[in-house]
């Protein structure tokens, strides 16, 4: 059970990042639950967002792949307990070196992210 939820949890960050890097709104979607909270911290300004807001902004901006950046995003670490996880994640991009901290649960059969938190380290 726990090998089977670590891999299944490995492939929602795995579209996540895809999703990100490629700016493909509709991978980045399906992560998500529909009521998911995401709140950062760049730069000393907030950031607060619903799921429709965030994927828009993605939308609307150029993707990494697109600025021909290198693609070195990667899990640094998940921990599990029952149907609820966390991970955390380097996402370096756009001139950011973003952390990512997700909030996931296992929703009927499907893990989904349900918070995400971030910040921008120098």
């Amino acid at each position: 059970m726990y090998k089977e939820s670590i891999k299944e949890i490995e492939k929602i960050i795995t579209n996540y990042f895809e999703g990100i890097f490629h700016g493909d709104v509709a991978k980045l979607k399906i992560c998500f639950h529909k009521n998911v909270v995401i709140y950062g911290d760049i730069k000393g300004v907030e950031y607060l967002k619903s799921v429709k807001e965030y994927l828009e902004g993605v939308k609307n901006r150029q993707s990494p792949k697109d600025a021909n950046e290198t693609f070195r995003m990667k899990i640094i670490g998940i921990d599990i307990m029952g149907n609820i996880a966390s991970a955390k994640l380097h996402v370096p991009m756009l001139g950011y070196n973003y952390y990512d901290y997700l909030s996931l649960a296992k929703i009927n059969t499907d893990w989904k992210i349900v918070n995400k938190l971030f910040t921008h380290e120098e």
